[in-house]
């Protein structure tokens, strides 16, 4: 496995596997990887002959008041996780390499980004649209893999990628927990031990509204009242927002009679945690 941490580098290596007619899989990152991380790589080398990890934080998709300075960084740790998940190349460049001084040129979107995070966090997507089209250009995958606990994120990629008509598949994939039910998150690794146990609410009040749901229930507004209620019961949480919208237009939605995502973004002290769950009538 490589490292790279230029675009020439990358385009040099793609050129080559081209040549050699392989398929190339992409999964982009901001690092600190964990086994959601993992999980993608390891679908992405099942389904291609060569896979390139991207490891970088995104200055652009954070908001001023946010989290870039002390986002966890560790790519020696990351780059043992590539390499035991089969991965070809690592590439992690410096914000310099994506972004000359005068960068000046962004991808942004409407409707799919109007609620949820995009609501929350104003030019985020577009600062996630801009980076991944970029790793789209310079690693030219035939394959793009995204988790889906960014639900919303992979219904944004899915988007951008349709309407600019990039010949790439995007893939989903799901959720991977700890044994208490918690998304994995790298940012994770803030709370403490008891905002650690607290966060675990998260999870169960989806669950329960998941439960509601497979048993019959179609109307939004008893399971989202159900969900907020557990939550409230956390003194330590604080909820951003619980909402249900159709999958994967994210469209506010009170009936589950289509696909429907129901979302949940909560602080557990000074860290936002996101969750969710996609439901479909059989």
């Amino acid at each position: 496995m490589n490292l790279e941490k230029t675009v020439q580098g990358v385009r040099a290596q793609v050129k080559e596997w081209r040549r050699e007619g392989l398929r190339i899989g992409l999964v982009p990152t901001m690092g600190y990887l964990h086994e959601g991380h993992k999980s993608l790589i390891e679908r992405a080398v099942m389904e291609n002959d060569r896979v390139i990890v991207s490891v970088f934080v995104n200055p652009i998709q954070f908001g001023p008041n946010e989290d870039y300075g002390t986002y966890p960084r560790d790519l020696k740790a990351d780059m043992r996780l590539c390499e035991e998940a089969g991965a070809s190349v690592v590439f992690a460049p410096d914000v310099s390499e994506m972004y000359c001084d005068d960068f000046s040129t962004f991808v942004d979107m409407n409707g799919v980004t109007g609620e949820l995070c995009g609501k929350s966090r104003p030019a985020h997507f577009r600062g996630v649209c801009t980076v991944v089209s970029k790793l789209f250009h310079i690693a030219a995958p035939d394959r793009a893999y995204f988790g889906q606990k960014d639900a919303q994120q992979l219904a944004v990629i899915r988007h951008m990628a349709r309407d600019l008509n990039m010949d790439i598949e995007i893939v989903g994939c799901p959720i991977v927990r700890e044994s208490d039910g918690l998304a994995k998150s790298s940012r994770n690794t803030y709370l403490s031990k008891e905002e650690r146990t607290a966060a675990t609410v998260i999870a169960r009040a989806l669950l329960a509204g998941r439960t509601m749901l497979e048993n019959g229930e179609r109307d939004g507004d008893p399971v989202l009242c159900e969900i907020r209620r557990i939550i409230s019961t956390e003194p330590l949480a604080k909820i951003d927002y619980v909402e249900m919208v159709t999958w994967d237009r994210i469209e506010i939605h009170h009936t589950a009679d289509v696909p429907v995502l129901v979302a949940a973004a909560v602080w557990i002290g000074k860290t936002r945690l996101i969750d969710n769950f996609i439901f479909e009538r059989e």
